[in-house]
């Protein structure tokens, strides 16, 4: 039986056997005894994105991995960097170093502040992301083209990914092939990406892509 762990583009948990390229965590949120989430869906602001391997650590999910038998954060898993984006997570300075200040210095640069600094980024997805409370904006198929690649709306309960001018349905096991924004037709679509990562993008943040994205 898969554990609870899976995130979709929209934020929300889920349990399926796809696990994707990505790890990360929202802090403590599971019963390790049990193996499931608590009912609280995150327990931070800082929502960050992981690599599944670093060094030679091992952790047993949602299990006691911290001294004395204690829970230790939720493993959370993502297909790819641009659902993690899309779900209000950013990369982790003690895995992704360079990655994570790559990612904070074009926030300094998007919104002209001269030390930014990672709870800054935090606090404005907090209020953002829609798995916390935020109220992503609509949109209409026309204004895609002014979104950046890695960019991902809705369409009801379907996700579609941004890349090289066309829409990309995604799934847990991947990406369907491109199609024309034209596809989406003339109905309201929400915006999913952040408005924070979505000006991090802008300025030049390439996040990683599941190969089914290039196929």
């Amino acid at each position: 039986m898969p554990l609870q762990n899976r995130v979709d583009a929209f934020g929300a948990i889920h349990a399926v056997p796809e696990r994707g390229l990505f790890t990360g965590n929202r802090g403590i949120i599971h019963d390790p005894a049990t193996k499931t989430l608590l009912k609280k869906r995150w327990a931070l602001q800082a929502w960050i994105i992981c690599v599944c391997q670093f060094r030679n650590v091992r952790r047993e999910p949602m299990g006691r991995n911290r001294p004395g038998g204690k829970a230790g954060w939720t493993e959370l898993f993502f297909l790819d960097e641009v659902t993690a984006l899309s779900a209000g997570h950013r990369p982790c300075f003690f895995c992704q170093r360079e990655r994570a200040k790559d990612f904070v210095a074009r926030f300094g640069e998007a919104f002209g502040i001269a030390e930014p600094r990672a709870p800054m980024v935090d606090k404005r997805l907090h209020k953002e992301r829609l798995a916390s409370g935020g109220k992503p904006p609509v949109v209409v198929a026309e204004d895609l083209r002014g979104l950046p690649d890695g960019a991902m709306v809705a369409d009801g309960g379907k996700a579609y990914a941004l890349r090289g001018g066309k829409v990309l349905r995604w799934s847990f096991a991947g990406y369907g092939p491109p199609a024309d924004f034209g596809s989406l037709g003339e109905k309201a679509l929400m915006l999913l990406t952040p408005g924070t990562t979505l000006a991090v993008l802008r300025h030049g943040f390439r996040p990683v892509w599941h190969p089914s994205a290039k196929a």
